[in-house]
């Protein structure tokens, strides 16, 4: 027992005699602390909490995305060009044949097929947002398509605005997911 008390006191005269190290943030870093624990899940065809899009959008891209200093303005992103048919139904974007995934992977028309239809077919909370447009787990084959390995089409149930649906698909939910690595390591 007095070797027990001895090694603590010991330890206690070393830490208290120690010098106090304290570091400085340099002045050109910022230092952030994020409340992260509205986290549920990080899958996009299943998040809809606010700390998800932060981390989502920092993975994934986004067809398009809106100019943060005109938010009418949309600015390319995975489509390098877009267009609307003239019905205002038809959305058909011409995907960027140098963008790839982590993986290494093309980002491809398929995987957008693959990644807008998961929203729908797995028809969690954030669903509706694809739903919305007459995109469901029923009729996905008919209304997404990959014309070619860089042309996605897009058909919706009605005329919305197109600013409508520019700003929708830019929404974390509908990042481009590599099809082929989900694929590899799930069930679908």
């Amino acid at each position: 027992m007095k070797k027990l008390i001895g090694a603590f006191a010991l330890g206690a005269i070393i830490a208290l005699s120690a010098p106090m190290v304290s570091a400085e943030t340099p002045k050109d870093t910022l230092v952030q602390a994020w409340r992260i624990d509205d986290i549920i899940s990080l899958d996009p065809g299943e998040m809809f909490e606010i700390s998800t899009y932060e981390l989502i959008g920092n993975v994934y891209d986004t067809l398009v995305e809106l100019n943060v200093a005109d938010t009418s303005i949309v600015n390319p992103k995975l489509a390098a060009s877009w267009s609307v048919s003239d019905d205002g139904k038809t959305f058909t974007f011409n995907l960027r044949k140098d963008a790839k995934f982590h993986s290494g992977n093309p980002v491809t028309a398929h995987d957008v097929v693959y990644s807008f239809a998961r929203l729908a077919v797995l028809n969690k909370g954030p669903a509706f947002l694809i739903q919305d447009i007459g995109i469901n787990e029923g009729n996905w084959q008919q209304s997404l398509n990959a014309v070619d390995d860089y042309t996605f089409q897009m058909t919706i149930d009605d005329n919305y605005a197109p600013s409508y649906i520019y700003n929708l698909i830019t929404a974390g939910n509908f990042v481009v997911i590599d099809s082929k690595t989900l694929k590899a390591k799930t069930s679908g």
